[in-house]
């Protein structure tokens, strides 16, 4: 198992923590990774993009001239793509760009992401994150405390304090437990977690 520091919120070290290497030690999987990535930002893609084919534009009913001896290169209608006004060739439509993983995918995916940043020194276990107060100040001397720029910061559960007070930090997310995915883990150079929120992790996963 692994042993990582745990920090408070000073920054100094006040002792260890064994990680599970069910959740944090498991041979890298790249391409469950590459799958968990693109699945995540293929679904947020809204698919909505539309453009009308020469059956859809209006007008071109008639043929606008007859088919010999006017000298035009013959038409059938002024609704073809080459005309202005015309239809598009092979128009975009409405579609769906989602698919979905396997459960075991996901999950073994991102235990992949988790142990990715421990076998590069990228993650932070705090004794805990408690702030007394909404404020951006505290939130940023604690990740300056730890000297971390941009960071992927993990609760056990939501705190409106820790959201808020990190909301205005441009590489700063925060999340809990719940929402966690592999886009955000890779994303963000650095994972801060709080030890109640490694034990849910390890609890979930293992």
């Amino acid at each position: 198992m692994a042993n990582v520091s745990v920090y408070n919120m000073e920054g100094k070290e006040v002792g260890t923590i064994e990680l599970n290497d069910a959740v944090f030690g498991v041979k890298v999987n790249e391409h469950l990774v590459h799958m968990a990535v693109v699945s995540q930002l293929a679904n947020k893609r809204q698919g909505t993009q539309k453009a009308k084919t020469r059956s859809e534009v209006s007008g071109g009913g008639r043929k606008p001239w007859r088919q010999k001896g006017t000298g035009h290169a013959r038409q059938g209608s002024t609704r073809a793509p080459q005309w202005t006004g015309g239809g598009t060739v092979f128009a975009p439509v409405p579609r769906d760009y989602s698919f979905k993983m396997n459960k075991k995918e996901k999950r073994f995916a991102l235990k992949s992401a988790l142990t990715s940043r421990v076998q590069e020194n990228k993650i932070f276990v705090l004794d805990e994150l408690s702030l007394t107060e909404i404020k951006t100040k505290a939130m940023k001397g604690v990740l300056d405390s730890l000297n971390v720029q941009k960071a992927l910061v993990v609760t056990k559960e939501a705190d409106q304090t820790v959201a808020l007070s990190a909301r205005n930090l441009p590489d700063v997310k925060t999340a809990h437990t719940g929402t966690i995915n592999v886009y955000d883990i890779l994303k963000y150079n650095t994972l801060v977690l709080t030890k109640d929120a490694v034990a849910a992790i390890e609890e979930v996963y293992a």
